[in-house]
């Protein structure tokens, strides 16, 4: 479980990272800067969700090391 979390993060800071990308070299018509938005929001909700239910189904614990 840790390990999803842990790679829905890092997808988290990928999509932060070419959304500053086609943030600074798109032309201002690019949809990809709003298509990087969109996934960063949807990864950020599922990695919201898979820590509640973890932190609910007892999987993790508050405080608890990696």
């Amino acid at each position: 479980m840790k390990l999803l979390i842990l790679i829905l993060l890092a997808a988290v800071v990928v999509s932060l990272a070419s959304g500053l990308v086609f943030l600074t070299r798109d032309r201002e018509d690019s949809g990809r800067l709003l298509k990087a938005l969109k996934v960063r929001v949807s990864l950020s909700i599922l990695l919201i969700v898979v820590l509640v239910v973890s932190y609910f189904q007892g999987w993790i614990s508050a405080g608890a090391g990696i």
